[in-house]
C-alpha cells in the first residue's frame, strides 16, 4: 500500500511502514543524521534528525517516525533547523576539541554537520571528565572521551555481528558504551573485526595505527621491507582520494607504494592462489579418507581465511576447530615465504626483511601478533596497515595519487590469476576453490558460465551452491556421481546459523566458507568509510571485473606457484608445505580475552 504525505510543501508517495527519513530521501531532501545506519541501525537517539510534523506535540525524530496518510512534515523550518543545531551543539559540549590531532580530522561526522549547521561556536562549557584511552588489543583503540552515544557500534556488534561484545552502560548522563564486564576489550570476548570502526561516526573507535612503525622501517637503510596488498584494497583505496567505490586502482597503488620507499611491492593474491592449492588439495583428502577409507573425518571443510571468524570459532564454537582448514591465511602465508623462500631468493638475511601487509581488515593487525605465527623462525608479518592508514601515509608522502602512472607487482611474489582476486568477495574463495577442485577432479573447467558460481555471488546471508562430478581421473573415481554440497556464509550472524547446522547434525555440506565482515573482505572494517550495501555491490563488482579481465583466472594455472613448488615447498600438504603454510587453532573461554 501506498502512502502520500507532504514534506516541505512537496508530495511525496512512499511504501507503508517507510519513515520520514526515507520519505524525505526519496524525493531529493537530506534530513541530517547520526546515529541512523541503513538498513543496521534506528535507535532515534541522537536527535539530529529532527523535524515538525503537523498535529504531533514535539519534534518528531525522522529516522524512527513512520509515514501516514495526509501527513504533513516540515525538515527545514526554523524550530526544526535549530532544534537539530542544539542537538549538535550538546554533542559538542562532550565532546574534545583536539579535531586537528584526531585521527578522523576531515571525515568526522560530527565535524561535518557542525559545518554543515554553520555551528561555528558552541555556546556551552566542556564538561566532561576525562577517561583513559583504551588500546589493550592488537587491532582496536577505544577513546571514549570522544564518543557521542549514537550507539552505532553496539548495533553492528550485537545486531549485524551477533558477537554482543559493546552494549550501553548504566543511564541518563551517566551513560557510556562498554565492553562486558571491564574496562578494556581486552577483557571481553571480541574478534577485533573492526565493524564497529568502520560504523563510528567520530573518532571513538579506531585502528590501531602502524603508520609510524611503517615509516620507521622505510628509513632504516638496513632493512629490506616488502608489502603486500589484499585484493579488495584495488577496488577501494580510491574512495581515499575521491573515487567512486568500485574504481579499481591496481597501478596507482603500487606506484605510490614504489615511491614511497618499500623494497618490493608484492600481491597477496600470489598466497591467494597458493592457499587454493592448499586448502583444495586437503579438501580432497578428508573426501577421500571419508569415501574411500572410510575413516571418521571432519567435513565440511570449513574456510580459514579470516582471522576474525577464526577467533570467533575459538571462542563460540571449539568443537568445531577440527573442521576448519588447517591452512593460514594468504598474509601470513605471505609473511612466512617472504622470510624463507624469498629471502633465500634474493640472497637476503630474513632478520632484515620486514614485512608489510595492505588490508582491508583491523583482524589482520591480531592475526600477525598471534603467537603461533612465526614459523619463518622470525615473526612472519610486521606490521599491517587497512586501506584508510594507507591511504593517510599517501598523503603523508605528498604523492598525488590521481596522477600516478600504472605500474605492475614484482616478481615472483606478485604473480596472481583471476581466482585470487575474487577472494575479496564473499563466495569469491569458494568459487576460486571450485574452479580449481573440479578441474583437477576432472580434467575440464567448471561448467558454469565464465567460471561464475552464480548462486554463491551476491549478498544473501547464506548462499548454497552443488557441483557434481563427472568422468574422473584415475586417482579421483571415488568422487564420480558425487554432488558436493558447498554453503557461503558472510557476517558473523550468518556464519552461527552455518555452524549451529554443523553442531547439530543438519548439514550435509562438504565445504563451507566464512567471511567475518559483511560483503566479505570488500566490506572489511579497515575498509573506506561509511561501507554501505551500496558500495559493496560496486566494490564486488569492480573485483569481478578484474577478474574477467584476467589472462589467468584458476590458481593451478599460476606458473609463480608451480614454481614455488619445484623450487622450494615440494608438493601440496608436503613436509615444508606444512611446517610454513598451516597451522593450528585452540579453544578459547572469556578469562582468555
Amino acid at each position: 500500500m501506498a502512502i502520500t504525505l507532504t514534506i516541505d510543501k512537496q508530495t511525496a508517495t512512499v511504501p507503508e511502514g517507510s519513515t520520514v527519513l526515507e520519505a524525505a530521501a526519496s524525493i531529493g531532501i537530506k534530513i541530517p543524521t547520526l546515529c541512523h545506519l541503513d538498513g543496521v541501525a534506528n535507535p532515534g537517539s541522537c536527535r539530529v534528525c529532527l523535524v515538525e510534523v503537523e498535529g504531533a506535540r514535539t519534534l518528531q525524530p525522522s529516522c524512527v517516525t513512520t509515514v501516514a496518510d495526509g501527513m504533513v512534515v516540515r525538515s527545514n523550518s526554523k524550530t526544526a533547523r535549530e532544534a537539530r543545531a542544539l542537538s549538535v551543539e550538546l554533542m559538542l559540549a562532550n565532546h574534545p576539541w583536539d579535531c586537528n590531532a584526531c585521527v578522523r580530522n576531515g571525515t568526522c561526522e560530527l565535524q561535518d554537520l557542525a559545518k554543515k549547521m554553520g555551528i561555528t561556536e558552541v555556546r556551552f562549557p566542556y564538561g566532561q571528565d576525562e577517561v583513559p584511552i583504551d588500546d589493550s588489543t592488537s587491532a582496536l583503540v577505544r577513546d571514549m572521551n570522544k564518543c557521542v552515544l549514537c550507539r552505532r557500534c553496539v548495533e553492528v556488534c550485537q545486531e549485524v555481528q551477533g558477537v554482543g561484545t559493546l552494549a550501553p552502560r548504566q543511564r541518563g548522563f551517566d551513560t557510556t558504551v562498554g565492553v562486558g564486564a571491564g574496562d578494556n576489550l581486552c577483557d571481553a570476548v571480541c574478534v577485533q573485526c573492526g565493524q564497529c570502526s568502520a560504523v563510528c561516526p567520530v573518532g571513538a573507535i579506531y585502528e590501531k595505527d602502524a603508520i609510524k612503525d611503517v615509516w620507521a622501517a622505510l628509513d632504516d637503510d638496513s632493512k629490506h621491507v616488502v608489502v603486500q596488498t589484499a585484493p579488495a584494497i584495488r577496488a577501494a583505496l580510491g574512495e581515499c582520494f575521491g573515487l567512486e567505490p568500485g574504481t579499481c586502482v591496481t597501478g596507482k597503488m603500487v606506484a605510490a607504494l614504489r615511491r614511497m620507499g618499500f623494497d618490493r611491492v608484492f600481491d597477496t593474491n600470489f598466497t591467494a592462489d597458493l592457499t587454493i592449492i592448499e586448502e583444495g588439495h586437503e579438501l580432497l583428502k578428508r573426501l577421500k579418507e571419508a569415501l574411500v577409507d572410510k575413516q571418521e573425518t571432519s567435513l565440511p571443510q570449513f574456510t580459514s581465511c579470516s582471522p576474525g571468524w577464526i577467533n570467533y570459532m575459538e571462542y563460540s564454537f571449539p568443537d568445531l576447530i577440527p573442521y576448519m582448514s588447517s591452512c593460514k591465511s594468504p598474509q601470513q602465508m605471505f609473511g612466512a615465504l617472504a622470510k624463507t623462500y624469498y629471502a633465500e631468493k634474493e640472497g637476503v638475511d630474513p632478520k632484515d626483511v620486514v614485512v608489510v601487509s595492505i588490508m582491508p581488515c583491523t583482524a589482520k593487525k591480531y592475526e600477525c601478533d598471534r603467537d603461533e605465527m612465526n614459523d619463518s623462525g622470525f615473526k612472519d608479518v610486521d606490521y599491517v596497515l587497512t586501506t584508510r592508514e594507507l591511504g593517510r601515509m599517501i598523503n603523508e608522502s605528498g604523492l598525488e595519487f590521481l596522477s600516478l602512472p600504472d605500474e605492475e607487482q614484482d616478481a615472483p611474489m606478485g604473480m596472481s590469476t583471476g581466482a585470487a582476486d575474487i577472494f575479496a568477495n564473499t563466495g569469491g574463495v569458494m568459487e576460486a576453490a571450485l574452479r580449481t577442485v573440479y578441474e583437477v577432479v576432472t580434467g575440464r573447467e567448471l561448467p558454469t558460465d565464465g567460471l561464475h558460481v552464480e548462486p554463491i555471488m551476491g549478498l544473501d546471508g547464506l548462499k548454497e551452491a552443488s557441483l557434481t562430478f563427472t568422468d574422473c581421473a584415475d586417482t579421483f573415481k571415488f568422487l564420480e556421481g558425487v554432488t558436493a554440497k558447498c554453503l557461503v556464509a558472510h557476517g558473523l550472524k550468518n556464519a552461527r546459523q552455518a555452524c549451529e547446522m554443523v553442531a547439530n547434525g543438519e548439514s550435509d555440506h562438504v565445504f563451507i566458507e566464512v567471511m567475518c565482515c559483511p560483503g566479505g573482505c570488500i566490506g572489511g572494517g579497515g575498509q573506506p568509510r561509511l561501507t554501505t550495501n551500496e558500495v559493496r555491490m560496486k566494490r564486488i563488482q569492480a573485483i569481478y571485473t578484474e577478474d574477467e579481465g584476467r589472462a589467468m583466472r584458476k590458481s593451478h594455472v599460476n606458473p609463480a606457484i608451480t614454481q614455488i613448488y619445484e623450487e622450494f615447498l615440494g608438493e601440496p600438504l608436503g613436509h615444508k608445505s606444512h611446517k610454513l603454510l598451516h597451522t593450528t587453532y585452540a579453544a578459547k573461554s572469556d578469562s582468555d580475552a
